[in-house]
């Protein structure tokens, strides 16, 4: 079966190819399977805990805390000289004060936070200098210039064009800190997080009191994590979890007079289990495979969490070619739903599209289980067909930036805030416990092209095609490997060129632009010359007097799709 929509486009850059077209467009890059997760983590709630444990867990949250503010000082103080031997320097300090095991996950929690940091600073660095580029050019053009579609155009009004001037200044000021402190190693980083602190100014603002923000911050500060170790005894001999639910924690020395069992342990009074992934973590626990463990405590809700994770082998991923043999449903994200439609093997719309909403108005838990809920549903959907989801490999951090969109503060507002590395989390790992694969493809003129080629199209008396269903198509083509800009339909009156060219016309190198359809074997209505065929002596197939043909209706034979 052929592409009943499809057609030779102008310098198209599918997904499967990354040239660039003779109209100047940029390269897209090809698409690919998503692989799966490396690591899981599941949580549950520490439920029947006494006076006491409250009161353990506490003090060695609170000591194990600040023994990593002190390693996390002494790291940001060593910058770019950093090595392995001042590692296990500040190791053995922390030992003497802890365990050895407790050191090991502190430092080990310190060097990721470090990078971290490091990470965000060389974003902060890029966004700066993008802003700067930005203004730097609108500040170059005349007032009122008008822009064009890649590139705003100069500023409105004088007065604005001095404000931005002002601007780039402080930006540039901005930049060459930032730049210093990036060669000299400093980073700068807040136990507790940087929003928290700030709120401490403003408590009002906040809806917090004084004793309701110190208890936040001491127990956003703690330190209750410990990593994995294969082979010993239930996977962590820090914080170790039997597989009937018993939670025991290694005292740090100096609270190791408050021990209920040998060697320096203490046992909770109450009893875990995993109602998420309980059978894998079992018959982990049980083979005495690494699993690592966080205890944390929520004070808006008043409740202490047990988080284990563990790693994963990678998820083998299937061929794109195999994906693609059954079609797949193409997916469009927005602000406010994902708009779905499936398509099959040859880049086919079928039946009609899905939309799955989304609320992300709220506090940030309620976000999450929107996102999740919206994502199970399309999840599920995808599954009865057994098909795969193609979805844009979205990324706004350059987009997302005041000089950017100028004035647009809704539009900026909007686009900040859509959970794009949320939900793409979320959809990978969620995949991937369902079995269904994920494509991803370049977002290059998706929307663009799917409002221009397929919205009107796909709009009927019965279905009104909007411009997201018409991207979700868009999207869906380009991880099918198919072109997504059609050409447009032929003069009315004729099926030449004699009224003029398409406005949409193929490239004169592009092969097959303008080829015919091959002929079916054998002879057609009309077209077959009188005497001939395969019908030539059948006199029942003559309109002669006596003969059936004169008494039944006549009626031509639709073309063949394929030949």
């Amino acid at each position: 079966m052929r592409d009943l929509y499809g057609g030779c486009s102008l310098g198209v850059v599918t997904g499967s190819s990354s040239r660039v077209g003779v109209g100047g467009l940029r390269e897209v890059a090809a698409p690919l399977v998503v692989p799966g997760p490396t690591g899981v983590a599941t949580r549950t709630s520490l439920k029947g805990l006494t006076g006491q444990d409250e009161k353990v867990l506490r003090l060695v949250g609170g000591l194990l805390g600040s023994l990593a503010s002190r390693d996390l000082k002494a790291r940001c103080v060593a910058g770019l000289d950093h090595h392995t031997d001042q590692w296990a320097q500040r190791k053995r300090v922390l030992t003497q004060d802890s365990s050895s095991r407790w050191a090991g996950s502190i430092t080990k929690a310190t060097h990721d936070q470090w990078a971290l940091a490091r990470r965000g600073q060389l974003a902060h660095i890029q966004n700066l200098q993008a802003g700067i580029d930005v203004i730097a050019r609108r500040l170059s053009l005349p007032v009122g210039a008008k822009g064009s579609k890649g590139a705003p155009g100069g500023y409105r009004s004088r007065q604005e064009w001095f404000a931005k001037s002002r601007r780039l200044h402080l930006l540039e000021d901005q930049l060459e800190r930032e730049r210093a402190d990036r060669e000299a190693g400093r980073v700068r980083v807040v136990r507790g997080g940087r929003k928290l602190l700030r709120n401490r100014h403003n408590l009002e603002a906040a809806r917090l009191t004084a004793t309701q923000w110190r208890q936040r911050w001491e127990a956003r500060r703690w330190f209750l994590q410990a990593d994995g170790e294969s082979g010993k005894g239930c996977g962590n001999e820090t914080i170790r979890v039997t597989a009937d639910g018993e939670v025991s924690i290694k005292l740090p020395a100096p609270l190791a007079g408050l021990a209920n069992r040998p060697h320096g342990r203490y046992v909770l009074a109450c009893r875990v289990r995993f109602r998420h992934r309980g059978r894998e973590w079992v018959d982990r626990v049980s083979a005495n495979r690494a699993v690592a463990y966080r205890i944390h405590y929520d004070v808006g809700r008043g409740r202490w969490y047990l988080t284990a994770s563990w790693q994963t082998p990678p998820v083998e991923t299937v061929p794109l070619e195999a994906a693609r043999a059954g079609g797949l449903v193409g997916v469009d994200m927005n602000a406010d739903h994902l708009a779905a439609w499936r398509l099959d093997a040859h880049g086919n719309p079928v039946g009609n599209p899905r939309r799955f909403d989304y609320d992300l108005t709220g506090s940030a838990p309620h976000r999450d289980a929107q996102v999740r809920h919206a994502l199970i549903r399309l999840l599920h959907w995808a599954g009865r067909h057994h098909l795969a989801i193609a979805i844009e490999d979205l990324d706004f951090r350059a987009e997302t930036t005041r000089e950017k969109h100028g004035r647009r503060k809704r539009f900026r507002k909007l686009i900040s805030g859509m959970p794009v590395s949320k939900l793409r989390a979320h959809l990978v790992s969620m995949a991937a416990e369902l079995g269904i694969t994920i494509v991803a493809v370049d977002p290059a003129y998706t929307s663009r092209w799917g409002a221009q080629h397929w919205q009107k199209p796909l709009t009927c008396k019965t279905r009104k095609t909007t411009r997201h269903d018409a991207a979700a198509v868009a999207i869906g083509r380009r991880a099918l490997g198919c072109p997504i800009r059609r050409r447009t339909q032929p003069p009315l009156h004729d099926q030449s060129d004699r009224a003029g060219h398409r406005s949409v016309q193929a490239a004169s190198g592009i092969p097959g632009r303008e080829g015919t359809r091959p002929r079916t074997p054998g002879p057609r209505t009309r077209s077959a010359g009188a005497g001939y065929g395969a019908k030539a002596g059948d006199q029942c197939a003559h309109n002669r007097s006596g003969h059936t043909a004169e008494h039944e209706s006549w009626q031509q034979d639709s073309l063949p799709l394929s030949p």
